[in-house]
């Protein structure tokens, strides 16, 4: 996609000059041989793939593990920047979670007319299984990603919220564990916060939400697909930081309404499994009965109150693009206040005015599904030819409820490092965020996305972006 009009560059200020939160790194930068940093990036690649930071492509006919790119450039933010950000944040996991059991409640919200009642009742995302549920602690979304745009000095606006299973924690922790190794002398001149200490945290936040029934220190359970899924190394990477069991779903069997995990000297009660299946895969007895993923009766013992699921079932109608358009409205409704961060504007197809806006300004719209995501099933208006729109409006007039439009919006940019030197390309931020009984806790930083094709909005990495070291600076 290329770029809308003039874009924000992080690092530099339109006269050429370094920003503040970029001074110590660029006098570090100018230090540096050029010859030597090039070879700091192959290492960097020889680092990633002996660790095994590898993803797979749905779809792709090589089938084989791709490394995702890493660029050595950090994404710097400041301590001002990031205190904004973090009570934004803050503010919007309370009121998804409040959202969350609102819908399978009173639904409250719905009764006061701010959110119609068809996006929940006719929501492939919703489960009436749900319905009345308390969650261990109630906490519904446990760990979430809330996926951050930035288009100018002062402007960050959320493009999309992850409560399901949100991805990427791992390339977070391996980016700057990677930096570190590279450059150690680096962080001795600038001072980062920490991010390492997040499995231990996570760890700590999972056992805290752990049922009435678990005794002693709770047992944690990572439960994966398999090795075929895209995110596997990321499932066997926490399970392993944190101390937790790694599961598939033949590990596990419901044993004297507890569920169990198979182990050398046999089956041990789990107290919290932090699930890396999607809902349709984790009960056959409830859900898909022809998935071998998850766990037959699991969601019985979950509504008995015998297993904490991390994130609960259910949760993934947060992530509906469509229910994100009425976020500023949720987030007043649960909280009193108006939204620290703002949306992305959004025109939903399924309203007849919206619908005849965007099919009359296809070429200048980003379209996509409401459920989609990884970049798939969307419309690029500015970059689409004149037959991918033609063909592109027939699915929209067929099933107009399935999409929501959105302006393409001029991202900021961070300069990668190539063989020319600085260039800019644009990114986004996915911070990611824990949720216990405790509290609510920001990780400094997050995973940076990059799209490392020049003029490229798309930072996915299964559309060809990269990943960069987050920065929060201390005060």
């Amino acid at each position: 996609m290329t770029k809308p009009t003039v874009c924000f560059d992080e690092m530099f200020a339109a006269d050429g000059s370094v920003r503040p939160a970029y001074a110590g790194y660029q006098g570090w930068l100018n230090e540096q041989d050029p010859s030597l940093l090039r070879r700091k990036g192959a290492e960097a690649e020889g680092f990633f793939r002996r660790t095994g930071i590898t993803f797979n492509v749905y779809g792709d006919n090589a089938g084989e593990e791709r490394l995702i790119p890493f660029d050595m450039v950090p994404r710097i933010i400041t301590a001002n920047e990031w205190r904004k950000l973090t009570r934004g944040i803050e503010q919007r996991v309370r009121a998804l979670n409040a959202f969350l059991h609102d819908i399978y409640h009173r639904q409250e919200i719905v009764r006061a007319g701010r959110v119609p009642q068809r996006l929940i009742a006719e929501n492939d995302a919703f489960l009436p299984q749900m319905v009345g549920m308390v969650p261990p602690g109630g906490v519904f979304t446990h760990i979430v990603g809330i996926d951050l745009v930035r288009t100018g000095p002062d402007e960050f606006m959320v493009l999309e919220d992850n409560a399901r299973t949100p991805s990427g924690v791992s390339y977070m922790l391996e980016n700057r564990e990677t930096m570190m190794a590279m450059f150690p002398e680096l962080f001795s001149r600038v001072k980062v916060r920490p991010v390492q200490d997040y499995p231990r945290r996570l760890a700590k936040s999972l056992a805290a939400c752990a049922p009435a029934c678990a005794t002693g220190r709770p047992t944690v359970a990572v439960l994966t697909p398999g090795i075929y899924n895209s995110a596997y190394f990321e499932h066997a990477f926490l399970a392993d930081q944190m101390g937790a069991e790694l599961v598939e779903g033949s590990d596990l069997r419901v044993i004297d309404g507890r569920v169990a995990m198979r182990t050398t000297s046999g089956y041990k009660p789990v107290d919290v499994i932090y699930r890396r299946v999607d809902d349709e895969y984790l009960d056959p007895l409830s859900f898909n009965p022809a998935s071998a993923l998850g766990v037959p009766g699991i969601m019985d013992i979950y509504r008995s109150g015998g297993i904490t699921i991390a994130n609960a079932p259910g949760t993934g109608i947060a992530d509906d693009k469509a229910i994100y358009s009425f976020m500023p409205d949720i987030v007043e409704f649960y909280t009193g206040e108006k939204p620290i961060l703002s949306n992305v504007p959004t025109w939903r197809c399924s309203e007849k005015d919206s619908l005849a806006y965007v099919l009359d300004n296809l070429s200048d719209l980003v379209v996509k599904e409401v459920h989609g995501s990884g970049g798939y099933g969307m419309l690029i208006g500015p970059t689409a030819s004149k037959r991918e729109i033609a063909d592109f409006a027939v699915k929209l007039k067929a099933r107009p409820a399935n999409y929501i439009a959105q302006p393409t919006l001029a991202l900021s940019t961070v300069p990668i490092f190539t063989k020319a030197g600085l260039a800019p390309r644009h990114v986004d931020l996915r911070p990611f965020v824990l949720v216990s009984p405790q509290g609510i806790e920001i990780t400094p930083g997050g995973l940076t996305r990059v799209a490392l094709k020049k003029g490229s909005l798309v930072v996915n990495s299964s559309q060809g972006g990269g990943t960069k070291d987050s920065w929060v600076l201390e005060d």
